[in-house]
């Protein structure tokens, strides 16, 4: 259970700072280049699944590193 926590404020501390970082990407080149606000939505919207990814090779890493299954305590 202590390492499920663990995992968990792992997840929420570094998946707010990654997509949050997706979308002022996004947001950042489309007014940079003066592309629009379409252009802008999907830039943040690829960014944010190149996001998504990050934070699934997170958890498999995480939960490779802080086994969540059931240990028993010896």
């Amino acid at each position: 259970m202590r390492n499920l926590i663990t995992i968990l404020g792992l997840m929420v501390l570094v998946g707010t700072e990654v997509f949050a970082a997706a979308i002022a990407a996004g947001w950042a080149l489309a007014g940079l280049l003066d592309l629009g606000d379409q252009v802008g939505h999907v830039l943040m919207a690829l960014f944010s699944l190149v996001a998504a990814w990050i934070m699934v090779q997170l958890w498999r890493r995480a939960t490779e590193a802080e086994p969540i299954g059931s240990t028993r305590r010896r």
